[in-house]
């Protein structure tokens, strides 16, 4: 046991001495003047990279969305740069400041309150405005929660969409999830604990029941992932309730093609293959230009020659 206790202490000082080097040199090469988009942790503190730490110990200036919240996360690490806020309410005045002070020499820093910055805040118009004008940009990437939750669910993660916050209002929620439905990836939703349910009712009654998940205290000591289709979610949810904070629903995508493939189209297709070759072939055609699924096909055929609308040769 002793022996053990020996090699757990010496593996930990290992790490603790070359993450120290590592730091150390990162901090000692200056930056140049420019703007540093900066991830920082969305809930676990020790989520902060070593580059993250050393541009936010360098910048001559941090762009916070909010500089309490942000303070708290400097003063944890011992880090104690002068903050700025810079928000959707003050963005169109403070944006001229920090491209100036950029074009002047300095290194400026934007952070987010928790995350990745540009991800649902306003830190967009300040990049392009920066790229348009030649100044450098530097993302520093690190935590995420929408990648946390892409990557928990169990969902397809080769393709995804992003579509933020959806409409508060439920008549433009449903518009936009209209939009979304044909989307032939893993949608990424974020929502607020005040209209998960409602959300989620609007999402099975547009989207149907898709497989899903819905994901809270990412990264946090109390982290869930609840999975399910969309129906039984919404169910799951107490719309009474009062639910905190901010949740990412992941919703899985279309089965297959036959989500925006009607069934006049198929009837349409199969009655012209019909009279040029047997049923067999007629589905396996019809299936393959249209890839659908040929069970559907099949079905779809069976209910056309019981209508006297094809003959099976």
């Amino acid at each position: 046991m002793q022996d053990r206790d020996d090699e757990d202490r010496d593996r930990t000082l290992r790490v603790l001495k070359r993450a120290t080097e590592v730091l150390a040199e990162t901090l000692e090469r200056p930056l140049t003047a420019g703007l540093y988009l900066v991830a920082t942790p969305i809930g676990n503190l020790a989520d902060v990279s070593l580059r993250a730490l050393a541009v936010l110990a360098g910048a001559d200036l941090i762009a916070a969305e909010d500089t309490r919240h942000s303070r708290k996360l400097l003063s944890h690490f011992g880090i104690g740069g002068t903050l700025t806020p810079y928000h959707e309410h003050n963005a169109a005045k403070e944006r001229p400041k920090l491209l100036a002070r950029i074009r002047a020499g300095a290194a400026v820093a934007l952070i987010s309150d928790a995350g990745t910055p540009l991800v649902s805040d306003p830190g967009y118009k300040l990049v392009r405005a920066a790229l348009d004008e030649g100044l450098k940009v530097t993302s520093i990437p690190g935590a995420s929660a929408v990648l946390a939750a892409l990557t928990s669910t169990g969902l397809p993660t080769d393709s995804f969409l992003f579509g933020g916050f959806l409409p508060v209002k439920g008549g433009p929620r449903r518009k936009r999830l209209e939009e979304l439905k044909a989307t032939p990836a893993t949608l990424l939703l974020f929502e607020t604990g005040s209209r998960l349910a409602k959300s989620l009712a609007d999402m099975a009654a547009v989207l149907g029941p898709r497989e899903a998940a819905i994901a809270k205290e990412l990264t946090k000591l109390h982290e869930t992932v609840t999975r399910g289709t969309l129906d039984a979610l919404g169910a799951s949810i107490d719309a009474t309730a009062e639910l905190k904070g901010e949740f990412v629903v992941a919703i899985a995508p279309p089965a297959a093609a036959d989500n925006f493939v009607s069934d006049e189209a198929v009837v349409t297709a199969l009655a012209e293959a019909l009279g040029e070759m047997s049923f067999r072939d007629a589905v396996r055609e019809v299936a393959e230009r249209f890839e659908l699924k040929r069970s559907r096909v099949y079905e779809i055929g069976l209910a056309l020659e019981r209508s006297g609308g094809g003959s099976t040769p």
